[in-house]
């Protein structure tokens, strides 16, 4: 096969970075980019903190390969419930899963779905980000000033950097006007973030602790020193330099500061609570007390017990932010392809090759199936950041390189030497006509980043993000 033609699900970094590895070793490969929404990038437009458009800088590259005569994106077109695998699988030689994980986890703890002011953090910086599935989400912040968020990873602190900014330092950067006008109207002044174990287990970095001391007229709560080790001089660089950073807190004194912080460690979700007379509403939320286990409660990988002991914090709002979940497309039981719902994997050798359904994560080649392969979150897990995701994506993408180099049995029986054509989107396009679906390709990708960013220019910002399907497709009627 002179052409090796592939089909990628999802279109963030994990898919984008894949792509990329890919078109540069394999030669004359042709990627068909499928993508549910319009609009591409994932986390990296839907995720990211508009705080930080640094982050966001690796949409050039992405842009980079899309604009290869190589590379077909594929927008609005959802892999499994548009267009089933069944039917798509025919026309690849291989197919890459890398379309992240786009639900949260669950606490699972009375009330959660019972009280209304209970969002997931997910939801909540989806909708200031504009991401359509939470274009109506509608938090209320001005029903009072005590917000609780449950977990301490980075998303947490991205979720407490919006609620404790002066919203004017955010009118400038791409997020979405409803979400500015409902930070204007806030009341919050009060922000707890509460993690179950430590701060010399918590997930958060240096850079997004730094931030939240660095905001004007905020004040930090200090953390109890008996919580870090007596000295830190013993401990490796970065847990060194983050106890010293915590153990120093906010330069704003807590006498001259508008807003409130604070780092709550060693409590655990036991429920959440109503006002006494208005059952739907949150008043509270009740912890058990937990403590930690084992000869070093210092050790980063320290356990934790949980005890009778409970506290209760007032809340007006709360946020769960205790990671996010894959789940699995659909259609992927019917062509072999497992999936881990305890993990929320696909089972993988780990390199991004997918072992079949009668093998475990970590098992080899042998009985992994032909031309399947998975990249980012949905192979790994929730975990890391960008760079992470490069590193495991170009990881996948030397798998599929080399099985290709070697002759490996890829899908629809062939290998590289059968000489048979796959032609992939070319074969499709009737009957995504014929299905009523609207494929966005990307030059109208680039009509839509344009109207944003005229959008956005009015307004004094990078962009104005469109938040719904209709108006993404709007721009091109």
């Amino acid at each position: 096969m002179a052409n090796p033609r592939q089909l990628f699900s999802g279109s963030g970094p994990a898919g984008f970075y894949t792509s990329y590895k890919v078109m540069s070793k394999i030669e004359h490969a042709i990627v068909d980019m499928y993508e549910r929404l319009p609009v591409p990038f994932g986390l990296v437009r839907f995720g990211v903190a508009p705080d930080h458009p640094e982050v966001k800088n690796c949409q050039d590259k992405f842009t980079e390969v899309a604009t290869s005569p190589s590379f077909n994106y594929i927008g609005n077109i959802d892999v499994g419930k548009d267009l089933p695998l069944s039917l798509l699988k025919p026309h690849y030689d291989a197919i890459l899963f890398a379309y992240g994980a786009f639900k949260d986890r669950r606490l699972g703890v009375p009330g959660e779905d019972t009280l209304s002011g209970i969002f997931s953090a997910r939801a909540f910086v989806g909708w200031y980000n504009g991401l359509p599935e939470y274009a109506d989400l509608r938090p209320d912040l001005s029903v009072g000033e005590e917000a609780v968020i449950i977990g301490q990873g980075n998303v947490a602190l991205d979720v407490a950097r919006t609620l404790l900014s002066d919203v004017d330092r955010l009118r400038t950067t791409d997020m979405t006007e409803q979400a500015l006008e409902a930070l204007s109207k806030s009341r919050i002044r009060r922000v707890r973030v509460v993690g179950r174990r430590g701060p010399m287990q918590a997930s958060f970095t240096i850079k997004e602790i730094r931030e939240l001391f660095n905001l004007r007229s905020v004040g930090f709560i200090p953390i109890d020193p008996s919580l870090f080790p007596s000295t830190s001089t013993k401990l490796a660089r970065t847990p060194r330099r983050l106890t010293q950073l915590l153990s120093k807190g906010s330069s704003d004194p807590l006498s001259n500061s508008e807003k409130i912080w604070s780092l709550d460690f060693l409590l655990a979700p036991k429920s959440f609570n109503a006002f006494t007379g208005l059952p739907d509403q949150l008043s509270s939320v009740t912890f058990s007390q937990t403590a930690l286990q084992g000869p070093d409660p210092f050790d980063a990988s320290a356990k934790i017990v949980t005890t009778q002991e409970q506290v209760s914090l007032p809340a007006s709002i709360a946020f769960r932010s205790i990671g996010y979940r894959s789940e699995p497309i659909q259609g992927m039981e019917e062509l072999g392809i497992p999936f881990d719902e305890g993990l929320g994997i696909i089972p993988n050798d780990l390199y991004g090759r997918i072992l079949s359904s009668s093998s475990g994560s970590g098992e080899r080649a042998a009985t992994h199936v032909p031309g399947m392969y998975c990249a980012g979150w949905v192979k790994t897990g929730p975990t890391g950041v960008i760079a992470s995701t490069m590193a495991d994506a170009f990881s996948t993408a030397d798998v599929i390189a080399r099985d290709w180099e070697e002759r490996a049995l890829f899908l629809n029986g062939t290998t590289v030497s059968d000489g048979k054509m796959a032609t992939g989107w070319d074969s499709l396009r009737e009957e995504v006509e014929r299905r009523g679906l609207r494929r966005v390709d990307w030059n109208d990708w680039e009509a839509i980043d344009m109207a944003e960013r005229e959008n956005g220019t009015r307004r004094g910002k990078d962009r104005e993000k469109f938040s719904t399907v209709e108006e993404m497709l709007n721009v091109l009627r």
